[in-house]
């Protein structure tokens, strides 16, 4: 065998990632002033990438920011106001205040551009349809003039996304620089999925595999309690949480700035979405779901010391709500059945 192992979903693809660092890792780095553990030129594949979500307790994922920075890469944005509301340590990361230079894929991969007003998104859309067997739809991510500043604070981990389609399936690989294993892995993978799906339903063909490159795979050292607990808590007594998955509908871009323009309405605390409101906004369910999640974001943020309500909690996926409950415990009520 010549490729790197294959896993069914991401859960397992990670924890063995998280494993294979803390028991076996091969070199101690001091990048930008972080120690940490790293081991290089890690591959895996994940044979249905829809199954996308980490449900660990030790993990205690973000599934809000999750999605808000998927919708952010879609609809091209590289604002600090936006991805920083989910999640405020972003803010550091850019040098002016008020753009991110390397974390925001989004102007790269989907905001038109010379030299022929196109996307690149656009772009290998088009070369898909009009040539299925290609192999050159490649969406370049890093750019050589990040390196020139060497005081650059945001310098993208991502190289550039490939898509295959073979046998009427849409096949995925990601090609990193570097990836933290326990907060940039997850992320990554989940947005590059999140891409990979929403492109496979706009072309009208299967989600195929998904498969991760990384040159430098590392755990800094402060997240190894972490680790610890997370791969303990893997192996023991209590079964693995399964949730069922929830695959997305065809989605057009007039339903991307549906969700963007209600997302930003939410954000700014200028209108609230019930259950009965819910239904009125006009995308399917699936994305309703989504807005769910950031009403109950809403009330994090913006009613502070008050619980979620628990009629916005019964619109989101089951497996939404175990993870907002595990996230923040002391403002959601956790998701009926759950076992610490």
């Amino acid at each position: 065998m010549v490729f790197g192992p294959e896993f069914g979903s991401f859960q397992p693809a990670y924890l063995a990632v998280l494993r294979e660092i803390a028991t076996r890792h091969r070199f101690d780095t001091c990048g930008r002033g972080k120690d940490a553990l790293e081991i290089i030129n890690t591959s895996f594949t994940i044979t249905d990438p829809v199954d996308r979500i980490v449900y660990l307790a030790a993990r205690k994922a973000n599934v809000v920011f999750n999605h808000a920075e998927a919708l952010w890469y879609l609809t091209g944005r590289d604002d600090v106001d936006m991805i920083s509301y989910y999640a405020p340590q972003l803010r550091n990361l850019s040098a002016d205040g008020a753009r991110l230079t390397g974390t925001a894929y989004g102007p790269r991969l989907f905001r038109p551009g010379p030299p022929d007003a196109r996307s690149q998104f656009r772009r290998v859309e088009r070369l898909l349809g009009d040539d299925p067997d290609t192999k050159r739809a490649a969406m370049v991510i890093m750019r050589p003039d990040e390196l020139v500043a060497p005081a650059n604070p945001d310098v993208a981990c991502t190289l550039g996304l490939q898509f295959l389609l073979r046998n009427g399936q849409l096949h995925m690989s990601a090609y990193m620089r570097g990836n933290d294993a326990v907060i940039g892995l997850l992320g990554d993978t989940f947005a590059f999925t999140f891409i990979q799906e929403f492109t496979a339903r706009r072309l009208g063909v299967g989600v195929g595999t998904y498969a991760h490159h990384v040159g430098s795979m590392h755990i800094n050292k402060l997240d190894v309690d972490k680790v610890d607990a997370m791969l303990a808590e893997a192996t023991g007594p209590l079964p693995n949480r399964r949730f069922p998955v929830d695959p997305m509908p065809a989605t057009s871009w007039e339903t991307i700035r549906e969700v963007a323009a209600w997302e930003q309405v939410l954000r700014d605390d200028r209108d609230q979405l019930t259950p009965g409101r819910l239904t009125t906004v006009r995308v399917d369910p699936y994305w309703r779901r989504v807005l769910a999640l950031f009403e109950c974001y809403r009330q994090i943020v913006h009613n502070p010391g008050k619980l979620v309500s628990r009629d916005i909690l019964a619109e989101l996926h089951p497996g939404h709500w175990w993870l907002v409950a595990n996230r923040w415990p002391e403002r959601v009520p956790a998701f009926p059945g759950s076992r610490a």
